[in-house]
């Protein structure tokens, strides 16, 4: 079948709209009451995330933080709390830095300016024009990976999406569809087509609107764009965690430094492979242990390197001095941890160890 020529803006957005209306998705928890609070909740948690992953998380997160007020009040331990398992905790940070901005420099209030949402923390190009066109109705374009997908398809773009020049074309023609009348209900199909219809693997073509003139059905093979990201071999890590446990059935805790991996979530001490965790945890924390007893390794994947991790259990026989609650060090009950902020694989760590009775 030969190659069409895409289709006029006002025709492109006639037909998404008109998908939009009948199959569009509007029970969405964050399109109930919709505000900007809710929009840029919403979209932080959405960034690399699936939908299905998010919606239990946001809806305890409305139901503990209701307004923007009060996760500019919070302790960061608690957000952090609520967004374990969430990932990318960079975005929770940015969550807690962003509401005490607003709440500091706008009075509580979202800017109706991109610039200006774009300047708060942890907000993006895409993510002020989703809070601009989701919250308040107004001409803003978006590009997430959903928006990517379906334009570099209609226009059949080679090119990996990260590439300046390619990032910049796909910009301009989400610039050049976006409508400025029913923008809201335009920006949310279009990222329902993306996730429903147009999907990275299995699109369903036959019921996509804007099938006809979609250079990529047209022309080749639709999954072969957008163009993936080169690959690349990932680099290997490898660690031991220390399981440091007293009489009280309490766990020995530290707090990751607010940058890099974890950042300021909990985790388990941490040394080299080729550290005697003995000496290790009495030099550091000061503790008399018994016979290190070591658990089945584990490993996490990060997007720039794997971490194998090898756990060590060790019951503390005593302390000298006491390590004491503080800033970065605590022991803390077994039973209450789900109240802390921990780093994913500390958190599958327990959990298999509470499975085992060793703990």
């Amino acid at each position: 079948m030969a190659a069409t020529n895409p289709i006029s803006a006002k025709q492109f957005q006639q037909r998404v709209l008109n998908w939009f209306k009948q199959y569009g998705r509007k029970n969405l928890p964050w399109q109930q009451n919709k505000s900007p609070y809710q929009v840029w909740l919403s979209e932080v948690m959405l960034q690399q995330t699936q939908v299905s992953t998010v919606i239990p998380y946001f809806n305890r997160f409305i139901k503990r933080f209701p307004t923007l007020t009060t996760i500019a009040d919070a302790d960061l331990d608690e957000i952090l709390g609520l967004w374990t398992g969430l990932g990318y905790y960079a975005r929770g940070r940015n969550l807690h830095r962003c509401a005490q901005t607003i709440e500091k420099e706008y009075a509580g209030k979202f800017p109706k300016d991109l610039k200006k949402l774009q300047n708060l923390p942890g907000i993006g190009r895409s993510t002020a024009g989703a809070i601009l066109a989701l919250g308040f109705s107004k001409y803003a374009p978006i590009l997430d990976g959903n928006v990517k997908r379906v334009l570099s398809r209609f226009h059949a773009i080679n090119g990996w999406s990260g590439l300046i020049e390619i990032n910049k074309k796909l910009w301009g023609l989400s610039e050049h569809y976006t409508p400025t009348k029913n923008v809201s209900d335009y920006t949310q199909a279009m990222m329902d087509l993306g996730a429903l219809i147009c999907t990275r693997t299995q699109p369903k073509c036959k019921q996509c609107p804007l099938q006809t003139h979609c250079l990529a059905y047209n022309t080749t093979n639709p999954t072969n764009f957008p163009s993936p990201k080169p690959s690349k071999k990932l680099p290997t890590r490898s660690i031991q965690m220390l399981i440091l446990i007293n009489k009280q059935r309490e766990i020995l805790l530290e707090k990751r430094p607010p940058c890099g991996i974890w950042g300021g979530l909990w985790s388990l001490p941490e040394c080299s492979v080729s550290e005697n965790v003995k000496k290790f945890s009495e030099e550091h924390y000061f503790c008399k242990t018994e016979k290190p007893n070591k658990q089945t390794q584990i490993r996490h994947t990060f997007s720039h390197f794997h971490l194998n991790i090898e756990p060590v259990l060790m019951m503390v026989k005593k302390w000298h001095p006491p390590v004491m609650e503080s800033n970065r060090i605590v022991w803390y009950k077994i039973g209450q941890l789900n109240e802390k902020g921990l780093a994913a694989p500390v958190k599958k760590l327990i959990k298999q160890l509470n499975k085992t009775s060793l703990l």
